[in-house]
């Protein structure tokens, strides 16, 4: 994930936004509200404003357990983060740009159909079938959809082609692009008014 993290780091540069206010391995903490607090993957911290943080995960095999962790995670981090927003944890900023990467990696197991316990009630119909390639893609598209998240982004690649770029995007709205798009218009903007 180092390379998607600099990659991100380089095109905020780019917008305008001074590189001493971007943080990715270290000043990387912010306050929580349900936990004091949490460590992110990318701040961007301009003139005592929390512009913008960011989330990248990645997952290699143990699909089963670590797509629910991986769930909880998103979630809970986005409740706490607004939350925490909410009652001036962040102040005097407007509400920051929050984006969620996830790699996952392409395999059979990652790809096939999963089947669904339903020992009492029905689950939602678009987990019928879905290999955990696109439970991650339901998720990533709804964090977006209930606005936990700015932006999502959901790339699969497998281990050889990952280490050559080969990546795939199967959802046009969960792109890269989009992503990027999304979080370098909030840059650009807040930097042209600091001018």
């Amino acid at each position: 994930m180092d390379g998607f993290v600099a990659l991100v780091h380089d095109l905020l540069v780019e917008s305008g936004l001074p590189d001493a206010t971007i943080f990715r391995k270290s000043k990387v903490e912010l306050p929580g509200f349900f936990r004091p607090t949490k460590e992110w993957d990318l701040l961007v911290v301009i003139d005592g404003i929390l512009l913008a943080s960011i989330e990248f995960k990645s997952q290699v095999g143990s699909f089963g357990n670590n797509y629910n962790n991986r769930t909880e995670e998103a979630l809970g981090n986005a409740t706490d983060l607004w939350a925490a927003y909410r009652e001036g944890a962040f102040k005097p900023s407007p509400k920051p740009w929050l984006g969620y990467l996830m790699l996952l990696e392409e395999t059979e197991d990652s790809t096939s159909s999963v089947t669904v316990a339903e020992p009492h009630f029905k689950v939602f119909e678009e987990f019928h079938g879905a290999s955990y390639a696109k439970r991650y893609e339901i998720l990533c598209k709804k964090l977006v959809r209930e606005r936990l998240y700015d932006a999502a982004c959901f790339i699969l690649s497998d281990r050889e082609g990952g280490q050559k770029g080969k990546l795939k995007e199967p959802n046009p709205e969960l792109s890269f692009q989009n992503f990027v798009a999304s979080l370098t218009a909030r840059a650009i903007a807040y930097a042209k008014t600091r001018r």
